[in-house]
């Protein structure tokens, strides 16, 4: 590329100046009607602002519910739970895989008990939670269920989200369990068990974050997100669910980068597409032809080096957030390259986006950069970019086929490899990186965890076991076995096994002796 051309990180090369004749011909959108291109509510932020959530997680549950009732204190509106890697994976604090691994980048939880501790003081009837887990789930769901049931809370006014999202462990990140197949079952008995006992608990958030943080351009983010969503859709609608009830509860999770104008587009365009799919797939309620989002802060775009530049990065990427229509925001804390973040941090994270809904005024009203030429016109060059992406998906028979293909890995391996490649050349500037270095760097004091985690949370399992009925465990493993094998619903048995203190790497097992585990 001549220095006299500019491009996003998506490769759309921006002109110098851009005018009406830029901007696509066809009447604009209104915000909260389809497609919802401007945002899918009338009024969006005038009528509510966006959940603000901090994600957080670590150690062990009593460590992790002191950091949850700091954050409620501070003003968050929504709590967000990051899990320890054997708990993504489905493994007990004491298995011998689960060594050096327990309570570091996430809380350890092997049972209700440590839910129950997890949430100690907090009533779920009255907080939105927010849990990243995806191959299993379905137990931290059935923990939730149960611990809500235990406080005597009323299902039908349980809100929340659970990440719930398998194909892109495949494609991206890597925390998966089951095969495809099976794992696309589970999925499916959530959708139609929620719909009865939890209705407004958002079964999925189908997250383009985790592909962007492995290296994808923003248009990939959504054309690779959107083409998992829509595999789940068709997998509901197989199973013979309505999708103007189960659309209602599938939510997003994407990304902010720091091009600020391609990252709002990139939202805008989302939302249009997914209407679109909805609607092709026989969606007939707006309601459920809606993309709701969560946005994280681009934890790759956070340096270690002059790491207090952070603020300024998690600042922009805030406002491409709102200015782009999120219905829920976390922000990463300046730290986050160097550990997880000190209450600090996570402060003033919370205060980059109170400073932005309370002082900026760009909540004020909606969709404040519509009508811009050039913000219109990348609108729609990402939009017809993604849809070109997901054709190709759509011709290898979809993103199931496309991930056992290789084709999105692939994708997004070479759009990281140009990415770093463009980083070393110099041809892409990181302030404090590549240019503008510093070589007096004060030392930032990082976050630091016990080691003892697993010793302390393998005693407990001990001490749970000793005060189980053995024999009600293993009728109800035996019970989750028999429907799993057959296809019936496996999730009211769950419940009731984590109801009987059966660990969460016990019911995992189970599911591993029916369905294997899936080896790339």
């Amino acid at each position: 590329m001549s220095n006299s051309r500019k491009y996003t990180d998506s490769g759309i090369e921006i002109k110098p100046v851009y005018t009406a004749a830029d901007i696509p011909t066809s009447a604009p959108a209104i915000p909260g009607e389809f497609p919802f291109t401007r945002g899918v509510q009338p009024d969006m932020y005038r009528g509510k602002l966006w959940t603000m959530r901090q994600y957080a997680g670590f150690s062990t549950a009593e460590e992790s519910n002191k950091r949850y009732h700091y954050l409620l204190s501070q003003g968050v509106s929504g709590l967000s739970v990051a899990f320890d890697l054997p708990t993504q994976i489905g493994y007990d604090s004491d298995h011998p895989l689960a060594e050096g691994e327990v309570g570091k980048v996430g809380v350890a939880i092997d049972s209700l008990e440590d839910i129950q501790t997890l949430f100690n003081g907090i009533k779920l009837e009255e907080v939105s939670t927010s849990m990243t887990i995806n191959a299993t789930g379905y137990i931290l769901l059935a923990f939730y269920v149960a611990l809500a049931k235990q406080q005597g809370a009323d299902l039908k006014k349980i809100t929340g989200t659970i990440q719930n999202d398998i194909l892109k462990e495949y494609a991206a990140r890597g925390t998966y369990i089951y095969p495809p197949k099976p794992s696309m079952r589970i999925i499916t008995d959530i959708f139609e068990w929620c719909s009865q006992e939890v209705p407004k608990w958002n079964t999925i958030s189908i997250s383009g974050y985790h592909i962007r943080e492995a290296g994808s351009t923003a248009v990939q983010e959504i054309a690779f997100t959107l083409s998992n969503g829509k595999a789940y859709v068709e997998a509901a609608l197989k199973k013979g669910l309505d999708i103007n009830i189960f659309g209602k509860r599938l939510s997003f999770f994407f990304n902010a980068h720091n091009n600020l104008f391609e990252e709002v587009a990139k939202f805008r365009a989302a939302r249009k597409m997914w209407a679109k799919i909805m609607k092709d797939l026989g969606a007939t309620d707006p309601k459920s032809m809606m993309l709701r989002f969560h946005t994280q802060t681009g934890g790759s775009t956070l340096t270690a080096q002059q790491p207090l530049n952070n603020i300024s990065r998690v600042t922009v990427q805030t406002l491409a957030a709102v200015l782009g229509g999120t219905q829920s925001l976390h922000t990463n804390g300046y730290d986050e390259a160097l550990s997880l973040p000190t209450e600090e941090a996570a402060r003033i994270a919370l205060r980059t986006q109170q400073i932005i809904a309370f002082e900026s005024g760009a909540p004020d009203t909606v969709d404040p950069l519509a009508g811009s030429y050039f913000v219109e016109s990348l609108t729609n060059e990402v939009e017809t970019s993604a849809w070109k992406l997901i054709e190709k998906i759509d011709a290898m028979g979809g993103s199931v086929s496309a991930i056992e293909q290789g084709f999105i890995q692939n994708e997004i391996a070479r759009s990281a490899y140009e990415y770093q490649c463009n980083i070393e050349s110099g041809e892409k500037i990181i302030v404090g990186v590549n240019k503008f270095q510093a070589n007096d760097e004060p030392s930032i004091p990082g976050f630091r965890i016990n080691d003892n985690i697993r010793t302390v949370q393998s005693e407990k399992i001990i001490r749970l076991k000793c005060n189980r009925s053995h024999s009600k465990c293993d009728q109800l493993l035996q019970l989750l076995n028999d429907k799993a094998t057959c296809g019936e619903n496996i999730m009211p048995v769950v419940v009731e096994a984590v109801e009987n203190k059966c660990t969460l790497g016990e019911i995992a097992d189970t599911l591993r002796e029916v369905y294997g585990e899936y080896k790339q």
